[in-house]
């Protein structure tokens, strides 16, 4: 999808709903700016999707750039309905909120490796580094799928940290540990595992009913004149062109690649299942949206120094991924209506 087209209206109005986070949000007089890409979608309808979905449980899972598409979600299904909390942590990473009249069902599933992690601990204080146990799930998720109609998996930033990885119980190598004993496999290997893992537990599960999953490609960060904590930052006011983004090479590519090739793979496996793969790809359109953070706007008390230059804003570019859902869902419901007539 490319284009250049801008269209300046947002699909909600964030003063009118009340759970919009501040950590989201632009105080600086910020103008929503959408840039759409030679398929030009349908508006974002939020009763007709309340409606398709109807009965229906969808759950984000992943890390907090998944929450951050879930409450873009949350504001445009609540222009037409209010939800229901029905559970929340205190670190607002597992929340599920019901549309009572359409009895639809939103999930957080905090999970930012997918498959089983362990923080490590030194003399008492985190380290910020885990122990990744590359084949197996992580059951905070996992243990939900027989609930779940749609799985929308979302992860990759937390792979660029330092991570030892493990297979049957086994250190196999790590990432950025720079360890003369232990093999740097890079974060690549680590997401391709990582994935693979979880859409093999998606087509292993007996319990479950039909579930569609979705992919949403590596969604780049835009941090310049350095990184998150070397004072990067990510101030600009418009898109840039495609001219100006790197295509199909660096390491977003790479990433998002590696992403395509094993939902590829569970696609082909997920035929005998009767479950559905698709992919949400956002990793070019979003890459010409460096005007889209929240930069320094963020609102975080505890990090004011630092600029949020990985997630969206809301409303934002964000809410593009969900125009795009919405369709993919609609595409997928017709597939799946002309294959049950066949039979």
């Amino acid at each position: 999808m490319h284009s250049q087209t801008i269209k300046p209206t947002p699909l909600f109005n964030p003063k009118k709903i009340a759970r919009i986070r501040a950590i989201y949000s632009r105080g600086d007089g910020f103008k929503i700016r959408e840039a759409r890409y030679e398929c030009e979608l349908p508006r974002f309808g939020p009763g007709k999707f309340l409606k398709a979905l109807q009965g229906k449980t969808m759950a984000f899972i992943g890390d907090s750039v998944a929450r951050n598409q879930l409450e873009s979600l949350l504001c445009l299904l609540s222009t037409v309905e209010t939800p229901k909390q029905l559970q929340k942590d205190p670190e607002n990473r597992f929340t599920t909120w019901e549309f009572p009249k359409h009895n639809f069902t939103l999930m957080a599933l905090w999970s930012p490796y997918l498959v089983s992690s362990t923080e490590r601990v030194v003399n008492g204080s985190a380290t910020s580094s885990f122990d990744l146990h590359l084949d197996r799930v992580d059951p905070n998720w996992s243990e939900k799928l027989p609930l779940i109609d749609y799985a929308i998996f979302s992860d990759a930033h937390w792979f660029f940290r330092l991570n030892y990885l493990y297979e049957d119980s086994k250190l196999v190598g790590c990432v950025y540990c720079q360890s003369p004993n232990v093999p740097d496999l890079g974060p690549g290997l680590a997401i391709r595992k990582a994935f693979r893992a979880a859409f093999r537990a998606i087509n292993d599960c007996r319990n479950c009913r039909k579930i569609f999953s979705f992919l949403r490609t590596y969604s780049p960060s835009h941090f310049e004149n350095g990184t998150w904590n070397t004072g990067g930052g990510c101030n600009r006011k418009r898109p840039v062109g495609r001219d100006e983004v790197v295509g199909d090479s660096g390491p977003n590519w790479e990433y998002r690649k590696i992403q395509v090739e094993e939902i590829g793979i569970a696609r082909s496996a997920g035929e005998e299942s009767g479950n559905s793969f698709g992919v949400l790809d956002v990793t070019e359109i979003m890459s010409m949206r460096r005007d889209g953070h929240p930069g320094v706007h963020k609102g975080n008390k505890w990090m004011k120094d630092i600029n949020d230059c990985i997630h969206w804003c809301l409303p934002g570019p964000v809410d593009v991924w969900n125009e795009l859902l919405f369709e993919l869902i609609k595409r997928q419901i017709r597939v799946s209506s002309e294959s049950e007539v066949r039979l």
